[in-house]
């Protein structure tokens, strides 16, 4: 209960007409006191003392941004007599003409500050990946694509090589099972991913691609990254990945495009200098996978040949096909 002399004060302070047009405006709405002066047609000293008065009676409530103040009305607002009272006043002060002067000022002032903004945003999204998207790590974006994953999930990065995608990954789901057929390059990969990703569940697990050392259904997904190209022959393998897969679990290749690096036959191992994707699409079919799609990839592989850095290094188009394990199992 506010004594006597404390709810003289308050009422006092509502007394004054400029007062009460101020806290009119910012009744409901947040106001920096810039825009406060405007929407008043007055000067922002002027306003400012008023302010100091409404704070502290405990009318108005501040909140600083950089160099900005904005000015709201107070949640509490003197307490139940004085809410009271403002109740009153404020039905009277909405029919005034002068706050109907004071709302339409305000609402061009809030329209340039919203038009300001849209405009803002207009002239920068030329440059906005050069200046408003650079983060230090890259986790807050993995985070958030984790959080729409559902948990527990395993998933297989087959060919892993040193880890590039399995890096991607361990920070997404909760393990990653990385399979190739060499030892040095599981070792690569084992010495990365406890430096990048620490705290991930990582299995290494040495085996070829047409004879994988996975069991039946054990994994959620497989990802199959810049491999296939190596492959004498796509059907093994694929008919492989099928069988490791639970029922309708997604696989996603990553692979290149036909080209013309003939270098990377014997620097890189490739046995094929890119794939058509159609070629993909229809090994996919006859291993009995669903819903298959091929989908562009807005990103270049830039392979550089050892002994030849001053040589440009070529950018060679890649693509991804989508598709899932049939629904049963036990199909054939």
């Amino acid at each position: 209960m506010l004594a006597a002399a404390d709810l003289t004060g308050l009422l006092k302070t509502l007394a004054d007409p400029t007062r009460l047009r101020m806290l009119a405006l910012c009744d409901g709405s947040e106001l920096a006191v810039g825009e406060l002066s405007r929407a008043l047609g007055m000067s922002q000293s002027r306003v400012s003392n008023h302010l100091r008065l409404l704070r502290e009676a405990g009318l108005v409530s501040e909140r600083r941004a950089g160099t900005s103040i904005f000015v709201r009305v107070a949640p509490d607002f003197g307490g139940e007599p004085v809410r009271s009272v403002w109740a009153a006043l404020k039905s009277r002060l909405d029919e005034s003409p002068e706050h109907r002067r004071d709302l339409l000022r305000l609402e061009r002032v809030l329209g340039e500050r919203e038009r300001g903004s849209a405009e803002l945003f207009e002239h920068l999204a030329a440059d906005w990946d050069k200046i408003g998207v650079d983060f230090q790590t890259g986790q807050a974006r993995q985070r958030a694509a984790a959080c729409l994953l559902p948990r527990g999930l395993a998933i297989a990065d087959l060919g892993c090589g040193t880890g590039y995608l399995a890096r991607g990954l361990a920070g997404l789901v909760s393990k990653v099972i990385c399979v190739d057929r060499s030892r040095a390059m599981l070792a690569q990969a084992r010495k990365r991913l406890a430096k990048e990703c620490p705290d991930a569940q990582v299995e290494l697990r040495r085996g070829e691609l047409d004879a994988l050392p996975l069991a039946a259904g054990e994994v959620d997904g497989v990802v199959a990254g810049m491999v296939l190209h190596h492959l004498p022959e796509l059907a093994p393998a694929l008919r492989e990945m099928r069988r490791v897969l639970k029922p309708r679990a997604p696989l996603v290749v990553l692979e290149l495009e036909p080209h013309s690096e003939d270098w990377m036959r014997e620097e890189l191992g490739d046995l094929h200098l890119g794939l058509e994707p159609a070629s993909i699409v229809t090994a996919l079919r006859r291993a009995g996978f669903q819903e298959i799609a091929v989908e562009p990839v807005d990103d270049h592989y830039t392979p550089r040949r050892r002994g030849a850095e001053a040589q440009a290094q070529p950018a060679l188009p890649l693509y991804l096909v989508r598709a899932c394990a049939p629904g049963d199992s036990r199909s054939n």
